[in-house]
């Protein structure tokens, strides 16, 4: 596997990896705690026919993010850079009067960034492929600890003292509020606290991505782009039931599939699955 490239961004020092040699160039945005490496099987399956970006998120892999957030502007400007640095020249458009473009494709996290990055820019890409997207449906906890004043003193104070957390969760727990893979999800997160202290700079560095499904939904009619949407059948952390609504009104340019898999959708075991969703 190609080890990390790395370019200075502000105070900062942004990695990416770069995988295959194809004429056709994918943009990929990792899951939450994972890294760029996380694609590195694609190339086996497709390096031929696409070359893949994959750039390390703030506070993830080897990325060291020193800004006090991490906005649209940044990621715009990083992946101008980024495509600068690797010399990448965008396939030729075979659409009439439309760009050459390249493609989107987001895991989890990642597809809240990816969805975020269309919106700023929907001219220039020409395809999403999401697996098991953030970003489709608000998070009400994620809204609260990240949108608003008390939510953040709030979260701030959990993350430094989350024992009345741990009470309240179990609460809920017992009186079937919240489902066990939740809870668990939930428990593994806030309990140990160097992975606590990364979910609080992690969530608030990314808290400015806030994709408008709206005007996205606007820009996909427009535009003609297509958008794949692959969900876990077994995944009870993000379900297809969001992608379902988003679909509603743009059917013709939207198709979701439902894989075999829990939330890890990003995996090898599905190739079957993701190289349809960026070739159909």
């Amino acid at each position: 596997m190609p080890g990390p490239l790395l370019f200075s961004y502000k105070n900062s020092l942004v990695c990416y990896y770069l995988f295959g040699k194809g004429d056709k160039l994918v943009i990929c945005f990792h899951g939450y705690g994972e890294d760029g490496s996380s694609f590195a099987f694609l190339e086996n399956h497709a390096g031929q026919q696409f070359t893949f970006i994959a750039i390390d998120l703030p506070f993830h892999g080897n990325t060291k993010w020193n800004e006090k957030e991490f906005t649209t502007n940044d990621l715009v400007t990083i992946i101008d850079l980024l495509l600068a640095q690797a010399n990448f020249k965008h396939q030729t458009s075979n659409l009439p009067g439309r760009q050459a473009g390249f493609k989107l494709l987001g895991f989890s996290l990642g597809g809240r960034i990816a969805l975020s990055l269309y919106q700023a820019l929907p001219s220039k890409i020409d395809r999403l492929v999401l697996l098991a997207p953030d970003g489709l449906k608000i998070n009400f906890w994620y809204w609260l600890s990240t949108q608003t004043l008390l939510g953040k003193r709030l979260f701030s104070l959990t993350m430094k003292k989350p024992g009345w957390f741990f009470g309240f969760l179990k609460l809920l727990n017992l009186l079937h509020l919240v489902n066990r893979s939740i809870f668990k999800f939930v428990n593994y997160y806030i309990g140990d606290a160097n992975v606590r202290q990364a979910l609080y700079e992690r969530w608030i560095a990314l808290r400015k991505l806030k994709p408008g499904l709206g005007q996205i939904k606007n820009f996909i009619q427009k535009n003609g782009t297509k958008i794949r949407l692959v969900y876990g059948k077994h995944d009870r952390i993000i379900l297809p039931n969001a992608g379902e609504r988003f679909c509603k009104g743009i059917e013709r340019n939207c198709k979701i599939s439902i894989v075999h898999s829990g939330h890890q959708v990003l995996h090898e075991n599905h190739i079957a699955e993701i190289l349809p969703a960026l070739l159909d």
